[in-house]
């Protein structure tokens, strides 16, 4: 039995319910319940700024994890305090050349626990086996630390007028930029989940990965989730396993044949409900794609560089044996040493006229050894796109070490379609969906996010000067589901016609 989904339903139990509706969908408006920032790092001289925002006249109790990339292990846990239009800014910087990440915060906004202001480190304890839960079998060294992914979970409003209402909220001097809350040294979380009530959402927030020196930039939005949870839920601050506030916790109160409800589309763009028997699915499911597409540009004229980011959130839930006897659908292989959990994928590579070729996709025969299917192997996956033979063991633009998988350009600019359902086989499909009449639906491909990004440098500026240009652009996805309902591809039941 998969034990975090035994964690999914017992959680339940810690959830103070109210009567509202609620289903966890991907927010359009990116104003949600839940952000995930698909991508932080250090690596090559860079900084990662990040920024939440409190949209809402209601104050909000937030879990905050940073998760590193190999495995979506957690690497630091804290609960934000955001006041009514609240915002909280932060800055994730290398602890040394050789070293780990850092979390350094300026804001008054209350934590818990207090971040100093020199920072707090991001830990290893929780991968490298120095910790209450085994290692991986991924890299142990600190520097695991420097890349991944971060959530914000809106674990409860906090209700007006409530003593953790008044402690947390920033008192007005009439100046811009000052003000702080009046208690956040007397906040005692067993009290904070009293003054709890449901949450509403109305949270978003931004990424921006900086390097100073080099003058690059380069910004994304969080992609929001809204409806995770009909009520309020309890904090974990320590980041240990078993998880505590994550995203296993989805619930819907609506969801009469599971645990939780997913708004997705079917193949036709047209909105379909799903009951889930565990939450972590309902999750997945409304990230889930069959392919994905963005563009390139890579040309020495210019020298420019191309990287995609390419994140699954709800990874870890399915390949790491924290959880049961992974893999489990729509993953394929288990998280292991030397540190990897591949799902294969295939796609092409085409130039501005349509010309290109295809890579991956399934064997006709004999598959030549030097030759392995391409995969992405880890939680957070940067594709480098390299005019080399060679892979590339760290990508041209922002250094990650997460490059399972490069490509070669087919001329200086284009674009690239990934598939994900696995190479054209038929084991990257995330059953378990039950529509209102009870049909079984199931969507293919992979529960993804990310983006690409390109730096170009212009080496013609004035005399003295040198000029770089960056650009970030979400991926774009379709979706493919089976079942017996209207815009899925019908099940053949073997009934005669």
């Amino acid at each position: 039995m998969h034990a975090t989904r035994i964690v999914s339903a017992a959680a339940l139990v810690l959830l103070l319910f109210v009567q509202s509706v609620s289903a966890v969908s991907l927010s359009p408006s990116g104003i949600g319940q839940v952000l995930v920032y698909p991508y932080y790092t250090v690596n090559k001289g860079q900084d990662t700024l990040i920024s939440v925002v409190n949209a809402s006249g209601i104050s909000k109790a937030v879990q905050v994890r940073f998760l590193e990339g190999y495995n979506g292990r957690t690497t630091l846990a804290f609960a934000l305090f955001l006041s009514p239009h609240d915002v909280w800014t932060a800055s994730i910087s290398q602890v040394a050349d050789d070293g780990g990440a850092m979390l350094k915060t300026s804001d008054a906004s209350c934590t818990a626990p207090v971040i100093p202001a020199s920072g707090i480190a991001l830990r290893g304890a929780d991968y490298d086996g120095s910790g209450a839960v085994p290692a991986d079998g991924g890299p142990t060294s600190i520097t695991r630390t420097r890349e991944g992914f971060i959530e914000f979970l809106v674990g409860g409003d906090i209700a007006p007028g409530s003593p953790t209402d008044i402690a947390i909220t920033h008192l007005q001097t009439g100046n811009p930029g000052e003000g702080a809350p009046p208690g956040c040294d007397t906040l005692n979380l067993g009290a904070v989940v009293a003054d709890e009530v449901a949450p509403t959402g109305g949270i978003f927030g931004s990424g921006s990965i900086v390097n100073v020196g080099q003058g690059t930039f380069f910004p994304y939005n969080a992609d929001a989730i809204a409806g995770f949870t009909s009520g309020a839920i309890s904090f974990d601050t320590d980041g240990e396993y078993p998880l505590g506030v994550a995203l296993h916790l989805a619930n819907s109160s609506e969801a009469t044949r599971g645990v939780a409800t997913a708004y997705v589309s079917d193949q036709a763009g047209r909105p379909l409900a799903l009951d889930y028997p565990f939450g972590v699915d309902a999750v997945s499911a409304v990230f889930m794609s069959d392919a994905i597409y963005n563009e390139y540009i890579i040309a020495a004229t210019l020298g420019a560089n191309t990287d995609w980011v390419v994140t699954f959130p709800t990874k870890s839930y399915y390949v790491d044996s924290l959880h049961g006897a992974v893999p489990f659908p729509p993953f394929e292989a288990p998280f292991a040493a030397p540190g990897a959990a591949p799902s294969r994928v295939a796609g092409n590579v085409y130039d501005r006229e349509e010309g290109g070729y295809a890579f991956g996709g399934p064997c006709e025969g004999l598959c030549p050894p030097p030759l392995p299917v391409p995969g992405l192997d880890y939680q957070v996956n940067v594709i480098s796109i390299v005019e080399s033979v060679a892979p590339a063991v760290v990508s041209g633009v922002f250094g990650s070490n997460l490059t399972g998988l490069s490509l070669t350009p087919y001329g200086d600019d284009g674009q690239i379609a990934i598939d994900l359902t696995d190479a054209g086989e038929a084991n990257a499909v995330l059953p378990g969906g039950v529509d209102a009449q009870g049909n079984a639906v199931s969507l293919h491909g992979l529960p993804v996010t990310g983006f690409m990004a390109y730096n170009v440098i212009n080496a013609n500026a004035q005399p003295g000067m040198l000029a770089n240009y960056s650009g970030v652009f979400h991926h774009r996805s379709t979706v493919a589901c089976d079942g017996n309902v209207d815009g899925c591809t019908p099940i053949n039941t073997g009934a005669t016609p």
